[in-house]
């Protein structure tokens, strides 16, 4: 379009000077012995413009010929890119909406095409761990390393995260401290980082992550509460039969933390299988002090026959404070069995299921009857208590 405005211009341009030049006589003239040639100004003006014209329509073919194979190239590769960056966006799409095949096959396709590479093969390697093919996405995440630099952070947070998921904590956490070798930590390596080390068990570990990740507010307090709390518990458990260890660990826990009811019911149920009932005691009373818990009461009254006048003692004072608890009750009733105060005991394990009716108080006042020589209604608590856990 624009060669033919230059065109039309030139044209315009000759009939111009041949109107401007009409009264005009002048003449030029060439030799070239034995030749002479004379022609007038005006139309060696109309022949130069046209000359001018013809020239630079020729080199503009000339020129559009010479680039020809370049376009078609160029035209060729917009296509590709188009087609490859669209194959990458139905992949993602197609991996968020659970079509993992499709997104498998979009993403190989778009990795073909030489669209975002990196991106398409970490997109294939997610929907090929959806669809269990492990050996594909490992494949998929060795490919996704021809990102360079550039995708080594997402290629090997994408890989840990995903060996997660398979459970597979080992490697997950050689690769996220691999991740770590390469520079700073930050908070979502710490939390994968986490996961593997509370699936290998590593409660030291699992301790120290939890408290950075606290100071960084990337964990609610409570939520590092709740993991600590599990995994001094766990650590607890483990020690339960070397008592210099268990003693170690229990000293090594903040005194404001022995007394959270996980932490408090792990030690107590790791004393007791050493048969130091007495500290187990003391630790349930130290946690019940700050913190009332159903479950930490229940255990109080598992904790041997030692003391066990004491330890009524101090139950009835807190019924007092809480008259109608179901758990303080049964463990009232429980700990009066065990002295073969059989009206008290019963008594008590009335009142807890009036207040709560479950399966462990109907199997203990069964228990007491079929003592007691009533068998009737011992009968009567032991269907109740297979009813009670059918329901539950």
């Amino acid at each position: 379009m624009k060669g033919l405005l230059w065109l039309l211009a030139a044209f315009v341009l000759a009939v111009a000077l041949s109107l401007a030049m009409r009264g005009y006589e002048g003449y030029a003239l060439f030799v070239l012995p034995p030749w002479r040639v004379e022609v007038s100004l005006i139309l060696l003006s109309i022949i130069l413009v046209a000359a001018f014209a013809g020239g630079y329509f020729l080199v503009r073919v000339a020129w559009r010929t010479l680039r020809f194979p370049s376009q078609i190239l160029a035209i060729r590769e917009h296509r590709r890119e188009k087609k490859g960056t669209a194959a990458v966006h139905g992949a993602i799409q197609a991996l968020f909406e659970g079509r993992f095949a499709r997104a498998e096959k979009l993403a190989s396709e778009a990795r073909d095409l030489s669209a975002a590479p990196a991106l398409a093969s970490l997109v294939a390697a997610r929907a090929a761990q959806r669809l269990r093919e492990f050996a594909r996405r490992d494949q998929w995440l060795e490919r996704a390393a021809d990102g360079g630099n550039e995708w080594r952070l997402a290629r090997l947070m994408t890989n840990a995260e995903l060996l997660l998921d398979e459970r597979n904590f080992e490697s997950a956490r050689a690769v996220v401290r691999e991740l770590h070798a390469g520079g700073p930590t930050h908070i979502a390596s710490l939390m994968l980082l986490l996961r593997a080390e509370q699936g290998l068990g590593n409660w030291d570990e699992v301790i120290r992550i939890a408290g950075l990740l606290e100071k960084r507010a990337a964990l609610l307090p409570e939520a590092a509460e709740k993991i600590r709390d599990n995994a001094r518990a766990a650590l607890l458990s483990r020690k339960a039969q070397d008592p210099g260890s268990l003693a170690q660990v229990w000293r090594e826990i903040p005194k404001i933390e022995r007394t959270h009811p996980k932490v408090a019911g792990a030690a107590a149920r790791a004393c007791m299988q050493l048969g130091d009932y007495p500290a187990a005691q003391r630790a349930i009373e130290a946690a019940l002090a700050e913190d009332w818990d159903g479950e930490l009461v229940l255990l109080y009254g598992e904790c041997g026959k030692e003391d066990i006048p004491q330890r009524i003692a101090r139950a009835e004072r807190w019924l007092r404070e809480r008259p109608a608890d179901a758990a303080l009750l049964l463990t009232l009733g429980r700990l009066c069995f065990q002295r073969e105060l059989w009206g008290k005991a019963q008594s008590y394990l009335e009142a807890s299921l009036a207040a709560q009716p479950t399966q462990a108080a109907h199997v203990t006042l069964a228990t007491l009857f079929d003592r007691i020589g009533r068998a009737e209604d011992a009968n009567r608590h032991f269907r109740a208590s297979a009813d009670a856990g059918l329901s539950g």
